[in-house]
């Protein structure tokens, strides 16, 4: 949601004066990037993960703030709706046992947060979609009361001019309407974090969308939004909907959405900042007191602050991430289009499967990106999101087959492969990669066990079916063990 702002109003000078410091940051940027002065010698990896918050029946705890408070770790944050939380994972490097580090922490982090979250009638759960929320969770009241989501929000609307409004099809058919952008605080996700250097970054980042919707099929978990059965990735569609800043004029005419897969294929990181900055305007014209141009003449690094607040508005599913870490700017993929769960052990063999592939592919001498379209990338991504395990993409040299065939027969090799160059030994990447290989030989994801189960209590009221059936995948979660490997 970028940096943390205070509530303001916005004048017409404040929007020009942003718009040329904004330029002015990207100016600097390049001249950054051909001066090369970028962390790149020991690339780190990072994690986030984002959690819903649930009472003891299954509802929606709307108690982010006592939550917060109850857990007292600076680790874990405010997100968009008060049931909501994020957890920051510290990076690491993947070699010597990274990976196995992060699930550690992560699972350490989560029983202690969950048993203190607990003492305030809140338990953490992590789905990609609450599907126990109900339209009376989506109001302006629910918003958290960070003063940057309610700012945001107002922007969107404003610049949007009328309600948005939410139109999904799958199973079933959802239509409603929000007057504020808490639809996507329903959305929870998992967020990859991979450095690169920034002559890498534009392989690193093809590599990601090459992969966007296999990834999608291969993890889906977000089946329920509403009540209704939708999507078996349900958050793409919604969170593409919930930020949408156009009238439906402005989309006939081709402008395009603030949530973006892209249109085409980089050579440079500099693309997609370039992009953001030529085609949307901002959400939220801060203007910061630090000039980059002198900082950069004195040896400073810049913070490139407007530029940075603008890229986080730009809700990319593979976002470019400029930072400083240590007094070193660096850059960094951000992996955007999983959701949370269904456990710690889930997310890793996630997590395993895009370093390693992404690195593998990255590093080919023969670019996978130069074999295909950048619309069949799109159109595999929406494939996976819809279908899940049952998805059909495209993959050069193959045509059209079948995700988990594909899985199976070449990307699990290529990932082992990747994951070898980072230096993971090779019993963590069998135990890792196997879920994987294991949810395509089951047909198994959180959204098919879900779904599943909604399906065995077919005579029960929608929501007490959904209520039943959270509490059991919450059950689930706190076993950690792999969701193929649950009772169906």
């Amino acid at each position: 949601m970028g940096e943390d702002v205070a509530p303001q109003e916005f004048t017409r000078a404040d929007r020009t004066r942003h718009r040329e410091k904004v330029r002015q940051n990207l100016d600097v940027f390049a001249q950054m990037l051909r001066e090369s002065r970028f962390d790149t010698d020991d690339p780190l990896t990072g994690l986030e993960v984002e959690f819903n918050l649930i009472d003891e029946v299954g509802d929606p705890a709307l108690r982010n703030a006592e939550a917060l408070a109850a857990i007292a770790d600076p680790a874990f944050q405010t997100e968009l709706g008060q049931f909501n939380i994020e957890m920051n994972v510290p990076p690491a490097r993947l070699r010597g046992g990274g990976l196995t580090t992060f699930e550690e922490g992560l699972r350490r982090s989560l029983n202690r947060a969950e048993e203190r979250s607990a003492g305030v009638g809140a338990h953490l759960v992590m789905i990609g979609i609450l599907p126990t929320l109900a339209e009376g969770h989506l109001t302006r009241e629910t918003l958290s009361a960070n003063p940057r989501y309610a700012l945001l929000s107002e922007q969107i609307l404003d610049a949007r001019g009328e309600d948005i409004a939410i139109s999904i099809t799958g199973a079933e058919k959802l239509r409603t309407t929000a007057d504020s952008i808490i639809p996507e605080a329903a959305c929870t996700s998992t967020q990859f974090h991979v450095q690169t250097s920034p002559d890498d970054f534009a392989s690193y980042w093809n590599a990601s969308q090459v992969i966007a919707g296999v990834q999608l099929a291969v993890s889906a978990n977000s089946p329920y939004l509403l009540g209704k059965e939708l999507w078996r990735e349900t958050r793409i569609p919604l969170f593409e909907q919930a930020t949408d800043t156009r009238s439906e004029e402005l989309k006939a005419q081709g402008v395009r959405p603030r949530v973006w897969f892209g249109e085409r294929w980089i050579t440079s990181v500099f693309d997609l900042f370039e992009e953001n900055v030529r085609y949307f305007p901002a959400l939220l014209p801060v203007v910061d007191d630090e000039d980059p141009a002198v900082a950069l003449e004195e040896g400073r690094v810049p913070s490139l602050a407007e530029l940075k607040l603008h890229n986080g508005t730009v809700y990319r599913w593979n976002r470019p991430v400029y930072d400083i870490a240590d007094g070193m700017p660096h850059l960094r993929v951000e992996n955007r289009l999983l959701a949370a769960g269904p456990t710690v052990a889930d997310i890793m063999a996630n997590a395993a499967f895009y370093f390693g592939l992404v690195r593998a592919l990255a590093e080919d001498e023969r670019p996978l990106w130069s074999q295909m379209s950048f619309s069949a990338a799109e159109e595999n991504f929406h494939a996976g999101a819809r279908d899940g395990i049952d998805a059909r993409v495209y993959w050069p040299g193959v045509g059209q087959v079948a995700a988990t065939e594909l899985v199976l027969r070449r990307l699990l090799p290529l990932a082992h492969r990747g994951l070898e160059a980072w230096g993971v030994d090779t019993a963590e990447r069998e135990r890792l990669l196997g879920i994987i290989e294991q949810r395509c030989l089951t047909g198994v994801t959180g959204a098919e066990w879900f779904i599943g189960r909604m399906h065995q209590r077919r005579g029960m009221e929608r929501f007490d079916a959904l209520r039943a059936t959270l509490l059991d995948y919450t059950a689930g979660m706190h076993t950690n063990e792999p969701v193929h490997t649950w009772e169906r």
